[in-house]
Order: C-alpha cells, then sequence, then structure tokens
C-alpha cells in the first residue's frame, strides 16, 4: 500500500532499521536509491527489515551519491545476499536518458524475479508497455499526477509516488503546509498504492553549510480536513548568524513541545515525538541527522496508525 521512497543516507538507514517492526506490521514497502559506496549500513538495514518480516525494493542504478556512475558492485551485492530472497527486490530506475531497449537490457538480468520499474523521467511509456515480457511488475510512478503515462500499464500494479514536502530555507518555513492527500485518493487516482519521499523531500544533496535556521518537521493527519495530511515546520528564532546550533534547536524544540501538547493537537503521540519530549527535559542536542531521524520515524508511525484505523 505504501511505498516510502528513501535515499541511503546514514540517517535515513537508521530510521527504517530502527522501524523496520512498524514497517513490517502495517506492510509497508520502502523503495531505497543507496547513494554510499560502502555497503555496511544498507546491510544491516535490509537484514533488520527480514527479520521483522518485511519486504523492500532497491534501485540497483542510482542516480545519486557515490554508485551514480557505477551500480555494478551494487547489483552484485544484492544478487550474492539476496538473489533468491523475494523480500527484497531490485528495482530499475527508468530515467529520460534511456530508451525501451536500454530498459530491456537492464531488466534481463532479473527476468526470474519479481522487479520494481521506478518510472522517473522516461517518456516512452507506451512503447515500453508493448515491450515488456511476461513477468511480475511492480510499476512506481515518480510523478504521480501524469495520468496519461501510466495509461499503457493498466492492469499492472501502479504505485503513484509524489513529493508533498516543499523544500525551502529552513527560516523561511511557515507554521504549516498541507503535505499531501494521497493516502486517501491513490485508489480514486487509479493506484493500487502510493508513496513519498517523507519529510526530507526528493531534492538530494550530499551536504549542506552551517545551519542559520533548526527546523523540525512533524506531520500530522487531519481529521477535519478529510484525512488530508499536513506538515508543521517547527524553526527557531535566532537566524542570523549560524553560530549556536544547539540554541537553536532548543528554540524549535519548544514550539514542538507547545504544540503537542496543546488540547486538540493533531500530532499523534508517537515513539519519536516521545524521543523529542526526552531530549526537551533533558535538554540535549543530538544533531541534525539525529532530527532528521526522528522525523521520518514519526511520519512513517503516522500513517501505520492511520491505516490501522482507517
Amino acid at each position: 500500500m505504501y511505498y516510502p521512497f528513501f535515499r541511503g543516507k546514514q540517517f535515513e538507514l537508521l530510521a527504517i532499521r530502527e522501524s523496520a517492526e512498524v514497517i513490517a506490521d502495517a506492510g509497508f514497502n520502502p523503495i531505497i536509491e543507496p547513494v554510499r559506496e560502502t555497503f555496511s549500513g544498507l546491510q544491516r538495514t535490509l537484514q533488520e527489515l527480514v527479520n521483522q518480516g518485511a519486504t523492500a525494493a532497491v534501485i540497483v542504478n542510482p542516480r545519486y551519491g557515490d554508485l551514480k556512475n557505477d551500480g555494478e558492485n551494487l547489483a552484485a551485492y544484492l544478487t550474492q545476499s539476496y538473489g533468491d530472497n523475494d523480500a527484497i527486490s531490485p528495482a530499475l530506475l527508468l530515467t529520460s536518458t534511456m530508451n525501451v531497449d536500454d530498459v530491456l537490457e537492464k531488466m534481463s538480468p532479473y527476468e526470474e524475479r519479481p522487479l520494481h520499474l521506478v518510472h522517473a523521467g522516461f517518456t516512452d511509456g507506451k512503447g515500453l508497455a508493448a515491450s515488456l515480457p511476461a513477468g511480475d511488475y511492480t510499476h512506481i510512478f515518480l510523478d504521480a499526477r501524469n495520468t496519461l503515462y501510466r495509461r499503457p500499464f493498466k492492469g499492472g500494479r501502479r504505485i503513484l509516488v509524489e513529493d508533498g514536502f516543499e523544500r525551502k530555507k529552513n527560516a523561511d518555513y511557515g507554521f504549516r503546509d498541507r503535505f499531501s492527500d494521497l493516502h486517501v485518493t491513490f485508489d480514486e487516482l487509479g493506484g493500487d498504492g502510493y508513496g513519498d519521499f517523507l519529510t526530507v523531500g526528493d531534492h538530494y544533496a550530499e551536504g549542506g553549510g552551517p545551519a542559520y535556521a533548526v527546523a523540525i518537521h512533524l506531520t500530522f493527519i487531519d481529521s477535519v480536513q478529510d484525512d488530508a495530511m499536513f506538515v508543521y515546520h517547527f524553526v527557531s528564532d535566532t537566524n542570523d548568524t549560524p553560530v549556536d546550533p544547539a540554541g537553536k534547536f532548543s528554540q524549535a524544540l519548544g514550539k514542538l513541545i507547545a504544540e503537542v501538547d496543546r488540547d486538540g493537537s493533531n500530532v499523534l503521540e508517537t515513539s519519536a515525538v516521545q524521543e523529542f519530549r526526552d531530549l526537551h527535559d533533558r535538554g540535549h542536542f543530538p544533531g541534525l541527522g539525529y532530527v532528521k531521524k526522528l522525523s521520518i520515524k514519526h511520519h512513517l508511525e503516522t500513517l501505520a496508525y492511520f491505516h490501522s484505523n482507517a
């Protein structure tokens, strides 16, 4: 049903690993695009998913990070480690630089396996649909609203993904933004499931400079708004210089705690929120990667709770 799209940075892999039981119990299917040359973090993450009985798909031809020009070692690792285990499926990115023959060539090593095809800018959907050999395919469409492109794949398993997270400078975020309604409307749009890029967004960058502002992002589902999902942005106040990130985090965290403690708050009391409470009580700054990890875990738990109670 839900196919969250991750890039394989350390804090994202940690979020998956720590949420593996939630992912398995909810029947979520993460899509992971590895971006690091070393596979140790990916290996631990996939093993924890398998241990918990979850499934996942791993992109064998990443377009970002250390492996963007050479995914052969990654493909070999996945074949060796999970070639006979369909809990971890290969996934292929179909980009604008590829034609139908390119896609079929990249598919050939996996013709005996379930395969995820991630449509990420590929343009000849009609030609590809007519050329696909018989097989077990899950089509992941990163442009969820492009109904004309995905029409030729009708009858197959179609997952609609959109980026609900609008990326801005931290200081420029307002208090609340709309995130998505795909978790409610994907079937009306012709999808068999849906996905998003969580509270990270589709934008990829190796790293940023010093933070002038600290922002904590928490998603919530508003039953008054037909169960649409929104996101709160809790932003620090002293944003003129990059000094004192711990103080900036404390300012943002204080706003988060005030909101989750407010009567009538829509924010679910997840394990991540409990960790935020503990950080607030201890006055501890764990680093910005850790904060992003907690936001991701909260997003996963929020959607798991929604689907279990829908």
